[in-house]
């Protein structure tokens, strides 16, 4: 987990940038548990970064709370499989953070074939409630 995290086709966040931390993690882990660090922790500074260009930089730094993305990983017992977990899992964030904004809504009225329908689908509805009403 060295080299580069690729975070789509265009944007590779080199190794340098990113900041690894391992602590013991709680939960399963048999006897190994009290002696490895294989709870991980992924630190990325978008704001530092160069593998990201600058409009969606910008972009980014305006959805993130912070301008350093953090990602903890204990669920698996290897500290590996942890690693593999964050790098995953910062990718997955920073990807929804430089995404494009989606399509504005073009707002529509319902035809007159629906208008119709809903109407004389409601005065049936009524109709029946009224008779009803004569027992």
């Amino acid at each position: 987990m060295t080299g580069p995290l690729i975070v789509n086709d265009s944007i590779a966040i080199p190794g340098d940038e990113l900041v690894w931390r391992f602590s013991r993690s709680s939960g399963p882990g048999g006897q190994g548990v009290n002696t490895t660090d294989s709870r991980v922790e992924l630190l990325f500074d978008v704001s530092a970064s160069t593998a990201i260009p600058p409009a969606l930089k910008a972009r980014a730094l305006e959805r993130l709370p912070s301008p350093v993305i953090t990602v903890a990983a204990s669920e698996y017992r290897s500290q590996l499989r942890n690693r593999e977990a964050a790098a995953h899992r910062l990718a997955q964030r920073v990807r929804e953070a430089i995404a494009p904004p989606p399509k504005r809504r073009r707002a529509t009225k319902p035809s007159r074939g629906a208008v119709e329908r809903r109407l004389s689908t409601k005065k049936h509805r009524s109709d029946l409630k009224q008779l009803r009403r004569g027992l």
